[in-house]
């Protein structure tokens, strides 16, 4: 620190900068020149000053700054917006002092001078002599940093320096320039942390001084945490499970039914247990959906809690290093990062000087999207939410919380609620939701009618017919509401509730932790997945995949196998030699930094890779090494002039490295020889290594590298290029002793232009290494297994198209049909360039297409959007907010209603389009994913890269990061849907055969065979117990193998009303022959003559025993003939399919009056024979069912067929009239 803040010699005369950098070289005499004459002096003085000014930090702090100026700060990101906060504290504490002293007379201020004012600009600054020591600077003998005349001179150099970095924002870019913005903005970051927040950048924050301090900077600047999502209370969810239509009517019908039994029926002691037993079942429903969602959110805030609680980062106090956790951090802090243990940095900062050795490289991706790293400059913003993944620096904090950039979009998140915001509103119910919404009011109209045409039946026979008197109209009324209530599906909520609630806990096992309980319904209705690139298809691990070595070209395709694995095959007479695999193991095991490393873990005896640290690219290059049979770390601690370990470290100075840098594009390391020498080892970018080699290594050993070579090689690494691989090459070259390590070449450049090391140059061919993130292994199946689905897949990333493109093609995303047809003999290359039209969009062009300008404001444009999505399978260059359109575009489409349109795509184009709105899933992981992830009908978040605002916004978390997981979530989904069919099944068909023998009762005797306890038991507790046994039927892959449900597709489909009409058919059958003639077979009493008979009760219990049989079929939804198969798979059916039949024997047995049935003993085993024989019979009965709906499936298909024929016959004809 104190080399780069001290007074150096002018840059002319080529010694070292204000900075400690290196001259760029003496300028020319020009106005920059001047310029860059007074800015030396200024920064000079002002870094003299700050090297002992101790920054006020004594009780009461005062800063001349707000939070709302820094995070302008954060958002604007300049040199400009720098210099503004160091003028407005400047100004604000200008006018502190003015109000506090009397006014002096006005003089003008050092440094005010303007643009080459030479004369003026030196003349008030201190005079700087050769040794740096100056009387009005730090070093003299009565020099107070905190005197007001020194102030006011800090001051003054501080606004000469902002009118500095404003007008080189002013110049045209040059060296000189760049150079020169550097200086002054490195030093105008430390005035900032020094002099403006009251910081050190050395020993940061004096907690001894002031203990008091960090209370009051949160109170002035914010904490850094963002107020909670507010929780949803247990009532509240209450609240939202009783809006349910069919809730609201089992409320009103249980409050009807209390009502008229206590009211009007005061004779039956037990007709309020009716009314009340409705209500308890609402209760049930709703406490058990509030209990889940609550249990669900609980789980989610403590998750959530112990990722906070285990975030530190390491900050400067009190001059040691600490860890404190994110949300202590405040404003002025001092943050220590690098890239050793991917720091996530957690506020707003602004890089401080002077420049480490190893450059700070940030991963900037969960907010713009843009997977490249970004190398920042002291004077930098360094943003929340991003990642250090190489490098390392000292950043001095500026916004925290809600003032912080990815702070503000998490309060935004916040405030937004579950609805999307604008133009980009999204449907209000699920699909599913929708669906059981309108056949819940398709029910209560039809049981509705129902239960009037049996009061005014009952009127007309009762009243009129059979003179009764006006006092059963009460009864008529009872038996009507009864008829209602068994229209009524009771355990339907409940039965969407379990079986969502079941499904939600197994896709927890299968890595979808479930947020909201309606999203697993929803994935199963999904038609497009929109999902990221980098983590959900491809691994987020760079990995060497190709190499071209021994005039050989090794690709590794296959997602499962390895580079390395390839290379050692024995079998490939191509394969490289020992010697040389061994030479590519040495170069990259010597010629890589010791940042760059691999985790290991032993397991089972041996050590295994789980990880790594540092540049990627490097990190790939050393899994290769393992992957070749070798360790790296044992290979550098083997080889002198390397190792920096053991008794091999005395001598690590003989080797000699040349750090990589953008201006050489390589890096190197020579290292002592056994035979004498040395030998360098060189790896860079490919273009470099290779210009600079002048022969190639081979198995047969060193040959010229001739112009074939050069071809070959040069085509191999265009190749690469277009799959969006990174391109290295490795070299050697084997030097005599005494060689000078500082010759430069006068015929070899670097990238830059400057010459070359002379060391660097007549090298030795031997690898050209192409480094991707490689797909998974999994999601090419996944991605054919959505294909069969009816599911798209559509890749949206951040990445340039090349990539894009490499990996969309190898994960089965694009396909042959996608790319132009190439002409005979013509080589096939399935890259970018290749694509048909509209196939690959880059986001800007994107943009471009679907929006248009109206009045001056930028407007979506659907029509256009219609043209380009059918073709479009890969977005590049994307940004968050083109997924949210994708996703808002996609999800509005109705080009499915234009059947021409539909019809010339599919011809032309070979493209289906779905016949209806899509249902859209969409993954993201930035926080800038947000928006899209709100405004997708279900929103998949990165559990493990997703940030904390991704999660928050989204429906389910991806907990493993993998794209098979969304599958995984889609068979689930498509399984609740079948699961809730399933029960739709059972339950409708025990309405339809209690409704219709309670107004065949109503209508013969004015009375039901059922008493309305006795369907509430059917209903509820059967019904409830069936849904969880239906729900509980896991998943197959057979689900996959269906086209995605239509929105506009009735929840009832053709098959399922086959089956419905024919078990009701036969169960109303039985009731109605036990109802008329039962009594007789068995000679007893009629029901309607007698009160809770044995006749009503054998009615009740075949028709219970009807439906638990039933319930075996309802296990399949399209007619299989094998209804046990798999029964034995899923014990729980079993186990509620037998329990229930338990309590059906309890309830007649010993329900009595409560569950109007025969009091206990008088069903004796004749009458339970019966009872289960009508109960078995539904079984051949579903059988019958099958046959005949086959039946009536092949004769209008074979109609059909015979209906084509005929049209294309009268086609013929009417055609041959023409011709003739």
């Amino acid at each position: 620190m104190t080399d780069s803040l001290t007074p150096k010699k002018s840059v002319d005369s080529g010694d070292a900068s204000p900075l400690g950098r290196p001259a760029l070289g003496k300028p020319t005499l020009s106005r920059l020149t001047i310029v860059a004459d007074s800015l030396r002096n200024v920064t000079a003085t002002i870094a003299s000053h700050l090297l002992t000014f101790v920054a006020s930090q004594d009780e009461p702090i005062v800063f001349h700054i707000t939070a709302a100026d820094l995070s302008t700060l954060s958002e604007e990101r300049t040199p400009l917006a720098l210099a503004t906060v160091l003028e407005k504290a400047l100004d604000h504490e200008a006018k502190s002092a003015a109000a506090k002293t009397p006014p002096v007379p006005e003089a003008r201020e050092a440094g005010t001078v303007g643009l080459g004012e030479q004369e003026d600009l030196d003349g008030p600054l201190p005079e700087i002599k050769r040794d740096g020591s100056s009387s009005a600077l730090p070093g003299s003998k009565d020099y107070d940093p905190e005197a007001p005349s020194n102030k006011a001179h800090i001051s003054s150099n501080l606004r000469n320096l902002v009118r500095k970095i404003r007008a080189l924002e002013e110049q045209p870019e040059s060296d000189s320039i760049r150079y020169q913005q550097q200086m002054a903005v490195e030093t105008a970051s430390n005035a900032l942390a020094t002099l403006v927040l009251k910081s050190s950048p050395e020993n940061g924050l004096d907690l001894h001084k002031n203990p008091h301090q960090l209370q009051k900077r949160k109170e002035i600047f914010g904490e850094n945490s963002i107020a909670p999502k507010r929780l949803t209370t247990f009532l509240e969810f209450c609240w939202e499970a009783v809006q349910d239509f069919v809730l609201i009517m089992l409320i009103i019908l249980g409050i009807i039914e209390i009502l008229l039994t206590t009211v009007l029926e005061k004779d039956n002691p037990y007709g309020w247990i009716e009314g009340v037993a409705i209500l308890f079942a609402v209760c049930i429903v709703v406490l058990v959906t509030a209990t889940i969602d609550n249990q669900k959110q609980k789980s989610f805030v403590q998750l959530s809690k112990t990722l906070n609680d285990t975030n530190t980062k390491t900050v400067i106090r009190n001059g040691q290093i600490m860890s404190v956790v994110d949300a202590d951090i405040v404003v002025g802090d001092i943050l220590s990062v690098n890239s050793h243990n991917s720091s996530n940095i957690p506020a707003d900062c602004v890089l401080l000087g002077p420049s480490t050795g190893s450059a700070l490289k940030m991963d900037e991706a969960s907010l713009t999207g843009e997977s490249k790293l970004v190398a920042k400059k002291p004077g930098d913003v360094v943003l929340s939410g991003t990642v250090a993944v190489q490098g390392s620096g000292k950043m001095v904090v500026i916004g925290v919380g809600v003032n912080s950039v990815a702070g503000k979009i998490k309060a935004r998140v916040y405030e937004a609620g579950n609805s999307s915001e604008g133009d980009m509103e999204g449907d209000s119910e699920t699909p599913l939701f929708a669906k059981l919404t309108e056949l819940a009011k398709q029910i209560a109209y039809a049981g509705t009618a129902a239960a009037v045409i049996t009061f005014l039946a009952s009127l007309i026979l009762g009243l009129v017919v059979q003179k009764a008197p006006p006092t059963e109209i009460i009864q008529y009324f009872i038996v009507a509401v009864t008829v209602l209530a068994v229209a009524v599906p009771e355990g339907l909520p409940l039965a969407v509730t379990l079986a969502l609630a079941f499904s939600s806990q197994r896709m927890t096992k299968d890595q979808n932790l479930v947020k909201h309980l309606d999203a697993c319904e929803t994935m199963g209705c999904a038609t497009t997945i929109c999902t990221d690139k980098t983590g959900t298809l491809t691994t987020n691990k760079m990995t060497a995949r190709a190499m071209y070595i021994n005039n050989s070209d090794f690709v590794c395709s296959n997602p499962s196998a390895t580079l390395g694995s390839m290379l050692l095959d024995s079998s490939n007479s191509a394969a490289p030699s020992t010697e040389l695999r061994s030479m590519v193991v040495d170069a990259i095991s010597i010629a890589t930094m010791n940042e760059s490393a691999l985790k290991f873990q032993e397991e089972s005896g041996k050590m295994v890779v789980i990880g790594s640290e540092g540049n990627p690219t490097e990190c790939a290059l050393l899994q290769l090494v393992e992957d070749l049979g070798f360790h790296y770390i044992s290979v550098r601690d083997k080889t002198r002039g390397r190792s920096d370990a053991g008794a091999m470290v005395q001598f690590l100075s003989e080797g000699k490295q040349f750090e990589f840098s953008s201006a050489r594009k390589m890096m190197s390391w020579a290292v002592p020889r056994l035979e004498g020498g040395y030998r360098i080892y060189c790896k860079g970018a490919s273009e470099v290594i290779f210009n600079r080699c002048t022969r190639v290594l081979l198995n047969i050993g060193e040959v010229s590298l001739s112009d074939d070579h050069r071809a070959a090689i040069a085509k191999t690494a265009e190749k690469y290029a277009q799959r969006g691989m990174r391109c290295l090459s490795l070299a050697y070259r084997d030097l005599s002793r005494g060689t000078d390590w500082e010759a430069k070449s006068n015929t070899t450049f670097n990238a830059d232009g400057s010459p070359a090391n002379e060391v660097e140059t007549d090298l030795v061919f031997f690898a050209l290494v192409g480094i991707e993130d490689p797909l998974r292994k999994e999601v090419p199946d996944a991605i054919q297994r959505c294909y069969e689905a009816g599911i798209d897949v559509r890749m949206v990333t951040g990445d340039n198209p090349n990539t894009a493109v490499s990996i969309a093609y190898q994960a089965g995303i694009l396909r042959h049909e996608h790319f132009r047809t190439f002409e005979a003999g013509e080589e096939q290359h399935y890259v970018a360039e290749n694509l048909k039209k509209n196939v690959l969009l880059e986001g800007k062009t994107f943009r471009e297409k679907v929006y248009r300008m109206v009045d001056g404001t930028k407007e979506f444009d659907q029509t256009a959007f219609d043209k380009i999505w059918p073709h479009l399978r890969v977005l590049a260059r994307s940004s968050p907010d083109d997924k949210l359109t994708l996703a808002h575009g996609l999800n509005q489409s109705t080009l499915f209603a234009d059947k021409e349109k539909v019809r010339k795509l599919f011809q032309e184009d070979g493209i289906t389009v779905f016949p209806d709105r899509q249902v859209i899933a969409m993954t993201g992981d930035g926080t800038n994913d947000a928006p899209a992830l709100k405004r997708a009908d279900i929103g998949f978040a990165m559990g493990i890269a997703g940030t904390q605002i991704a999660k928050d916004a989204a429906d389910i978390i991806l907990l493993d990061d993998n794209f098979a997981s969304i599958v995984t979530a889609a068979k689930w989904g498509r399984n609740v849907y079948a699961s809730i069919q399933k029960f739709l099944q059972f339950q409708l068909t025990v309405n339809i055969s209690a409704v219709t023998s309670a107004v065949v009762g109503a209508f013969a005797y004015q009375t039901s065979p059922l008493a309305a306890i006795q369907l509430l038991w059917v209903n509820l507790l059967m019904d409830s117990l069936a849904s969880l046994a239906l729900a509980s039927e896991p998943p197959n892959d057979e689900l996959l193998k269906r086209p995605p449900v239509n929105r506009s597709q009735h929840l009832i489909a053709k098959r399922m009303w086959a089956n419905m009409l024919g078990q009701a058919l036969y169960q109303i059958v039985v009731v109605l022959v036990l109802f008329f003639d039962g009594y007789t077979w068995f000679d007893i009493p009629p029901g309607w003559t007698t009160p809770y008979s044995v006749h009503y009760t054998i009615i009740f219990n075949s028709f219970v025993w009807m439906q638990l049989f039933n319930e075996i079929n309802c296990r399949n939804l399209d007619g299989e003939f094998n209804v046990f198969r798999g029964i034995l798979k899923n014990p729980l059916f079993c186990g509620i399919l037998v329990s229930t039949a338990i309590l059906q024997v309890i309830m007649v047995e010993f329900g009595s009056f409560a569950m109007s049935v025969s009091p206990p003993g008088s069903m004796t085993g004749k009458y339970w024979g019966v009872s289960l024989a009508f109960g078995v019979g539904s079984l051949p009965i579903q059988q019958i069912i099958n046959i005949i709906y086959l039946v009536f499936e092949k004769l209008k298909v074979s109609r059909n067929t015979h209906r084509e024929e005929s049209d294309k016959r009268l086609l013929r004809l009417s055609i041959g009239r023409v011709s003739g």
